[in-house]
């Protein structure tokens, strides 16, 4: 009897539907690959972004609400690099992420690198290092940004 393959995605074919969602901008796609307990974090400043969100329906509402408000279309996703750990729950990409800002037809390029923990076909944990200065500027919000950071604590 041949060997069953496992119907289990694991961090590579979870992580392709990760960027599938984000080309879609689909909220929805994306938390349904989370564990409704999961984790995403923002350890980089990243304004208009909290620092983290704490379960699936954070995930869904947070890219939901942010995804609306944006202006970024995203076209492409390159990966530089993919990075398989010792920890076979755990995968590291480094890309970039291209594509239009459709308010004023300018093109923008994002550099990014996430940590994903995958379990079970499920993301447990990301931490999502993205520009998000970059992101602010392309948007042509960096003046405001600039001036809400004298505001932090």
């Amino acid at each position: 009897m041949p060997d069953a393959i496992s119907a289990t995605p694991g961090p590579r074919e979870v992580l392709t539907r990760y960027q599938q969602a984000m080309l879609d901008k689909s909220a929805d796609n994306l938390a349904d690959l989370y564990a409704v307990d999961a984790v995403h974090e923002f350890p980089f400043l990243f304004p208009g972004m909290p620092t983290r969100y704490q379960g699936r329906e954070e995930v869904r509402a947070g890219y939901r609400a942010a995804w609306g408000a944006s202006p970024a279309q995203p076209q492409e996703i390159r990966e530089v690099a993919v990075h398989q750990s010792t920890d076979p729950e755990v995968i590291t990409v480094e890309q970039l992420v291209t594509g239009t800002v459709t308010t004023t037809g300018q093109p923008f390029s994002f550099p990014g690198l996430l940590v994903i923990r995958v379990r079970n076909g499920q993301i447990l944990h990301v931490r999502d290092y993205m520009d998000g200065l970059g992101v602010a500027h392309a948007m042509g919000r960096l003046t405001a940004i600039a001036a809400s950071l004298n505001d932090r604590p």
